[in-house]
């Protein structure tokens, strides 16, 4: 058996410590790595829970974006753009995007870490959340959701299979101001530099509103990287945000939906004025959309854009005004988008399955109860070694925990096996990857699959190559609808079990 964790789920673990070194490094191996698992209470969006906010280390953002690989920068306004956006890859397996500041863009961390504190309250469904940040040295990093589906200026300007039809693009227009209207109510109405690029596409094709835009790309940096003729007139003026600012950039993005180009919004206006709407609307709608609800969007649009903030809508009025607009209501949005839905991916490994995989494949938690009581504990022969001095009281209490657990475990009375195991493994005399792989199918009989999942990965710490752990893994991530990554880990235990029996070792 291994002796130390070789996946990039989990950090290496020394298979030797004493006790007060095996819980420091269980409690730190749990905030490293498994931080990012849904807390209690957390909000469920489309991706499912979103996690508490919370710090990262460089080297896990390292880690996650390939040490920050070209490759994978999503950010799509080039050099324009005055920091690069990254998309990565949690050691939990969440997907994220990394905002990468330049050098010093916040020389004081505790001021960066506030402003990403504040943002980092913030969690909506028509939000991409911000869901962590990194200070370290010179290094300033954020860490949101990832929006797999592009964002609103790549399915305007740059599409290649459909436009968005209009139904859609109303639907924009109602969740964006839905998503202002929220960070008005929470006490941040300042967005900076709102515009078709801060708009992403998440993986059911709901659009969401970058929280990246909620703080500044630098401590005394500008707050608008676009052309001057979009940026609202006062901050031309005197270089200041409002929430006023922000119904300015909110108006030049409708005119986007609405002409399915980037206008100046003086041109559009003096297009407005002359009453040429049609003139102004997307010619690749063909004709397809509703004269009424485009005078309604068009009208609001000049609302937004008057030159004096004062007389310019709130958000509530923006929601009050495009609610009623709402078409299709019954329509999901990646029908309208024409985005091929995230299915559950079917568990089917490359490699012929024992009948522990097959179970796992099924998600037959019965079944794998019962191959894991029938399997006892012959593998965890050689995960211990203990001098005859440490068999004390304290031991033999341990044991004795257990026992009851395994008693539990048997009978099936799973809250209570839980607890004796708990205690078993909180005494770290010992480490088990059986009674962690047992504790986990205890979580997932009492619907914990976090936890569950974090027991799983406790379990390949403790032994790397063991197909059990990852069969565990496998059973979590479906029950957390990440199902990729759990055909993938069905495929990586299945790889192992046939490495095993090339070896001529047994389960």
């Amino acid at each position: 058996m291994g002796s130390c964790c070789s996946s990039p789920w989990t950090e290496a673990i020394p298979q030797k410590q004493n006790n007060q070194q095996h819980r420091q490094q269980q409690s730190h191996r749990q905030s490293f790595s498994l931080q990012q698992v849904t807390p209690p209470g957390a909000m469920v969006g489309a991706a499912g829970e979103i996690p508490a906010f919370s710090e990262y280390s460089l080297a896990e953002l390292k880690v996650a974006t390939n040490g920050f690989s070209s490759e994978n920068i999503v950010s799509e306004s080039g050099e324009k753009a005055p920091n690069f956006v990254y998309k990565g890859r949690l050691q939990n397996r969440r997907r994220i995007a990394v905002k990468k500041f330049t050098k010093m863009a916040w020389p004081d961390p505790k001021q960066f870490a506030e402003e990403a504190w504040g943002v980092g309250k913030l969690r909506h469904k028509r939000l991409a959340n911000l869901i962590g940040y990194c200070s370290d040295g010179d290094e300033r990093l954020l860490v949101a959701e990832y929006m797999p589906n592009d964002t609103l200026a790549k399915h305007l300007f740059h599409w290649e299979n459909q436009t968005i039809e209009w139904a859609m693009r109303l639907r924009v227009a109602y969740y964006i101001a839905e998503a202002l209207e929220y960070c008005g109510s929470e006490g941040r109405p300042l967005y900076h530099d709102l515009n078709a690029y801060r708009v992403l596409f998440d993986e059911v094709g709901d659009p969401r509103l970058s929280c990246f835009g909620l703080m500044k790309n630098s401590r005394d940096g500008k707050s608008y990287s676009t052309n001057l003729a979009y940026t609202p007139p006062e901050y031309l003026r005197n270089g200041r945000v409002t929430p006023e600012s922000v119904i300015f950039s909110f108006g030049t993005v409708l005119l986007d939906l609405l002409s399915g180009k980037h206008i100046p919004p003086t041109h559009a206006l003096d297009m407005i004025r002359g009453k040429n709407i049609l003139l102004l609307m997307d010619s690749h709608l063909e004709g397809n959309f509703s004269t009424e609800e485009a005078t309604s969007l068009v009208d609001l649009a000049s609302q937004c854009l008057q030159y004096e903030p004062r007389d310019r809508p709130n958000t509530k009025t923006l929601v009050a005004t495009l609610a009623p607009l709402q078409t299709k209501t019954d329509v999901p949005s990646y029908v309208m988008m024409g985005i091929s839905k995230h299915e559950e991916a079917p568990l089917t490994p490359q490699h012929p399955l024992s009948p522990m995989g097959e179970a796992c494949s099924r998600m037959d938690l019965t079944a794998i109860h019962q191959i894991l009581v029938m399997t006892h504990y012959r593998d965890d022969e050689g995960t211990n070694e203990l001098s005859f001095q440490e068999w004390t009281q304290q031991m033999r209490d341990m044991l004795d925990a257990r026992k009851r657990g395994d008693f539990a475990f048997r009978d099936k009375d799973f809250k209570t096996a839980i607890d004796c195991y708990t205690q078993f493994i909180d005494v770290g005399t010992m480490v088990s990857p059986t009674v962690y792989a047992r504790r986990s199918l205890c979580h997932l009989m009492c619907d914990q699959p976090d936890a569950a999942l974090r027991d799983a990965m406790q379990a390949q710490c403790v032994y790397p190559d063991w197909p059990t752990a990852f069969y565990m893994q496998a059973v979590a991530l479906s029950k957390l609808n990440m199902h990729t990554d759990a055909a993938d880990m069905l495929n990586e235990a299945a790889g192992l079990e046939k490495k095993r029996q090339n070896g001529g070792k047994g389960t």
